[in-house]
């Protein structure tokens, strides 16, 4: 039982970095009809650019970043954060603006083809060594990962520990956050209004009084800065961080897009719900079945779902007129 409870504990960690990084996936998706394969690079951006913040300020309040005998104040985190949130939201502003805007009624190979280069640009421009560099580094301990709650199964010397901590908890809860903020925005907000009217058909919504193009750069940047905010997350969860280009981060991007695709790419509440989905899977599947395969089960389900429910657990299917 202690085992299925920690698993369950992590799974909910890693569901709630899922879900951040699907969002941007599904947003993008939903109104311009195409996926940004650039947006997995965002999320390293925003978990170097965090790694850069925290060993520049440290230091200058007399922090040694390599030896932290003792946690941080409380506000170097969170300015950490919004600072790496800023610069990923400039970032999806500027490639939108730059890299997709006269390509919205290009055809989808030259978008796909476009996608693909901004992220093998993002990716190389980031092992530059003026930037980010081409070697690994390991994360400052912002977040000190306490013993939160702690409680045994079992009796005696064959009682087995449960341990929530610190760090676990943040993470859900402020990507909870961040989702719920997310909905509210999208159901409840003029600007949500504007963004499911460019989705359903963007001619349309221009000739209704909709500024379009300020719409979908509001989009990119919304979907950067919750990538930015995973990768902040991600490093202080797992404080090692690989070098930009590496694939573990290419799978990052993949796991997150088939979180989408499986919740129902276009569908807000579909990623967050494959976000958790694709998580209890490879979690679970990781500890019960064989940890070898971590990878395996995530595909494995999206081909199972894509046979029974092409469009998504959440989604709805598309009938047009010919």
């Amino acid at each position: 039982m202690s085992d299925f409870v920690q698993t369950l504990i992590t799974a909910l960690a890693i569901g709630s970095l899922y879900a951040l990084i699907a969002l941007g996936y599904t947003m993008v998706y939903g109104i311009l009809k195409f996926i940004n394969f650039a947006h997995s690079d965002i999320v390293v951006l925003g978990a170097w650019s965090s790694y850069k913040l925290a060993i520049w300020i440290l230091p200058a309040i007399g922090l040694d970043p390599l030896n932290l005998k003792a946690p941080p104040p409380f506000w170097v985190p969170a300015v950490v954060m919004l600072a790496a949130m800023l610069l990923c939201g400039v970032v999806g502003f500027a490639i939108e603006r730059l890299a997709y805007r006269r390509l919205r009624r290009a055809p989808r190979l030259n978008v796909l083809i476009t996608a693909i280069g901004v992220s093998l640009l993002l990716q190389n421009f980031g092992q530059l060594s003026f930037v980010f560099g081409a070697s690994p580094q390991s994360m400052p301990q912002l977040m000190p990962n306490l013993e939160l709650v702690s409680f045994s199964f079992g009796e005696g010397e064959s009682a087995q520990r449960v341990v929530i901590g610190l760090v676990d908890v943040v993470i859900f809860s402020l990507a909870t956050v961040l989702m719920l903020l997310m909905q509210y925005l999208v159901f409840h907000t003029k600007l949500g209004v504007a963004m499911r009217a460019v989705s359903f058909n963007t001619d349309t919504a221009a000739l209704m009084g909709i500024h379009v193009d300020r719409v979908i750069s509001f989009t990119f940047v919304l979907g950067s800065v919750l990538a930015a905010a995973a990768g902040f997350l991600l490093v202080m969860k797992y404080t090692s961080i690989n070098q930009p280009a590496h694939a573990t981060w290419v799978l990052l991007g993949l796991k997150a897009f088939v979180a989408a695709v499986i919740g129902g790419i276009g569908n807000v509440r579909g990623a967050v719900l494959g976000g958790f989905v694709i998580a209890f899977v490879e979690q679970f599947g990781a500890f019960y079945i064989s940890s070898a395969y971590r990878d395996v089960y995530v595909f494995a389900l999206l081909i199972v779902i894509l046979l029974v429910k092409p469009s998504g657990l959440l989604g709805t299917p598309v009938r047009e007129k010919v």
